[in-house]
C-alpha cells in the first residue's frame, strides 16, 4: 500500500474522530471520505437511496464489480478524550470505530485500484458510503433500492479486539415502536373517567417478560420507555415503549415478533387504549460465505498482524485498569483461526442485508485493547489514538489482498454465488 494513502487514512479518521456525527447527519464525515477518494481518481455520486450522506464512488469498468461498503456515524454520548481515563465529552463519539471503518475500506479499494492499474487488469472498484448504520437503517434501505444488485461480492470489516475473519452469523432484528393512546383523567377525583396508556405499556412489558419463557434459547427481546407525559395525579393519556427483537435467524425473530405485537394489543383491550405498532426498521440474519472466508483468511495470514510500541501498551495496560477489563495483562493478539463453523453473535448490522444480495465477506481487527466492548467509551479513546489507527491500516490490506484475489480469480466468485444461492 503506497505511503500516500496510509497518510491519508490517518488524516482523514482522525478528521472523522474530530467531528462525530449522529446517523443521517455525517455531512462533514462523508464528505471528507468522499474526497478522499475523488482525490485518488475515483468518480464521486451523491444521494444514494434518496440519503443526503449516502455516496457512491466508482473507478474502472467491467466485471468483476467488487464493492466496499463503508461505515461513519458516531453514537450519542459516547464522546470522549484520547486519554486513558473516563474523560467524557458531552456530545456523539465513535464508540464503535467507525472513523476508522469507513476510512480503511476507502484506503482498501485505493490499494485495489493502484494494483489493477499497474497490472493492466479490468474490472470496476467501488465504495459505498453508508450512513446510519448505528440506526441499522442505511444499508437496508439502500439494498432495497438495489443499489448493490449488480455487485459481484461486498467486503467490510469492523473494529473490534482481536484479528479475525468474521465469520459471524449477526442477528436478525426486528425493531418496534409501540404508541399508548388512552384518555387523560383526575387521578384521584374522577380515576373512573381515565383509561391509563401507561398502565397498558406496563402490562405488555409484563406479558413480554412471560413471553420469554416460551422463545428459543436465542431469541432477545428487550425495551425501553420513550415518554409518558404529566405527573402521577393525572391519568396518562400517552406512553410509549421502543423494542428490539433478535435472534439469529429471521424467521424465529418474526415469530416472536408477532407474538410482541400481540402483548401490545391485549394491553390495549385489557386497560381500554389503543395501541399503534410502528416498525422503524427490521434486517435479516448474516449469511456467511465460506469461499470468501477461506479466501480473505488465506491472505490474512500473509500479512503482518500490528506490532505496539511501549507507549501503547502502556496506554493499554492503563485503560484496561480504569475500565475493569479482565484480559490478565494480554493486551493485542495474532490473527485468529477461521471456525469450522459459523458463529453465533448477540449484535446486529445492516449488512446482513446485502449479504442476502450478494455474496459479503467481513474482517475483524484489533482497533482496541482486549475486552474493550463496542459502544463505550474506551472504545472511542482508542479509536482516536495509534492503536486505532494501526488496527484500521491492517485491515485495509488484508481487505485489499482478499479483493485482488476476487478479481484474479473468477472461479472464487462463483463458488461464492453458488454457496449463496445454496443457503
Amino acid at each position: 500500500m503506497r505511503e500516500q494513502i496510509i497518510e491519508k487514512m490517518k488524516e482523514t479518521a482522525e478528521y472523522i474522530f474530530s467531528y462525530p456525527e449522529i446517523s443521517g447527519k455525517e455531512k462533514k464525515s462523508s464528505r471528507a471520505l468522499a474526497h478522499f477518494l475523488d482525490r485518488e481518481g475515483f468518480e464521486i455520486s451523491w444521494e444514494v437511496a434518496g440519503f443526503e450522506t449516502a455516496f457512491l464512488a466508482q473507478w474502472g469498468e467491467g466485471e468483476p464489480v467488487i464493492g466496499f461498503l463503508a461505515e461513519y456515524d458516531a453514537l450519542p454520548g459516547l464522546g470522549q478524550e484520547v486519554c486513558s481515563e473516563y474523560k467524557p465529552t458531552g456530545g456523539p463519539g465513535h464508540g464503535c470505530g467507525h472513523n476508522l471503518l469507513g476510512t480503511a475500506c476507502a484506503g482498501a479499494a485505493c490499494a485495489l485500484k493502484d494494483r489493477m492499474e499497474s497490472e493492466g487488469l479490468s474490472g470496476t472498484v467501488r465504495v459505498y458510503g453508508c450512513p446510519a448504520e448505528e440506526t441499522v437503517v442505511g444499508k437496508i434501505r439502500m439494498n432495497e433500492a438495489g443499489v448493490f444488485d449488480d455487485l459481484s461480492a461486498a467486503v467490510t470489516w469492523h473494529p473490534f479486539d482481536r484479528n479475525r475473519v468474521s465469520y459471524d452469523i449477526w442477528q436478525a432484528q426486528d425493531i418496534k415502536n409501540y404508541k399508548f393512546y388512552g384518555t387523560a383523567a383526575h387521578a384521584s377525583k374522577h380515576p373512573e373517567k381515565g383509561r391509563s396508556a401507561l398502565d397498558a405499556a406496563e402490562l405488555m412489558n409484563v406479558g413480554v417478560n412471560y413471553l420469554r419463557e416460551h422463545v428459543a434459547d436465542d431469541v432477545r427481546m428487550h425495551y425501553t420507555y420513550t415518554n409518558t407525559d404529566g405527573p402521577a395525579n393525572i391519568v396518562p393519556a400517552y406512553a410509549s415503549t421502543n423494542y428490539f427483537i433478535r435472534s439469529s435467524k429471521w424467521e424465529r425473530t418474526e415469530d416472536a415478533s408477532g407474538r410482541v405485537d400481540d402483548c401490545a394489543r391485549g394491553a390495549a383491550v385489557m386497560t381500554g387504549t389503543r395501541v399503534e405498532i410502528e416498525r422503524v426498521t427490521c434486517n435479516k440474519e448474516m449469511k456467511v460465505n465460506r469461499a470468501l472466508a477461506e479466501t480473505f483468511y488465506e491472505e490474512m495470514t500473509k500479512i503482518p498482524v500490528p506490532s505496539y510500541t511501549e507507549k501503547e501498551l502502556k496506554f493499554a495496560e492503563k485503560i484496561s485498569e480504569a475500565a475493569g477489563f479482565e484480559n490478565n495483562g494480554v493486551y493485542f493478539t495474532g490473527l485468529e483461526p477461521l471456525e469450522d463453523e459459523p458463529v453465533p453473535l448477540s449484535i446486529g448490522t445492516d449488512v446482513s442485508d446485502v449479504s442476502h444480495t450478494v455474496p459479503t465477506v467481513m474482517l475483524s481487527a484489533a482497533a482496541m485493547c482486549r475486552e474493550t466492548p463496542l459502544h463505550h467509551w474506551a472504545a472511542t479513546a482508542q479509536a482516536g489514538m495509534s492503536i486505532g489507527e494501526k488496527g484500521m491500516i491492517y485491515a485495509a490490506e488484508c481487505m485489499a489482498a482478499g479483493a485482488y484475489r476476487l478479481v484474479t480469480e473468477p472461479e472464487i466468485l462463483k463458488r461464492a454465488w453458488e454457496e449463496m444461492k445454496a443457503r
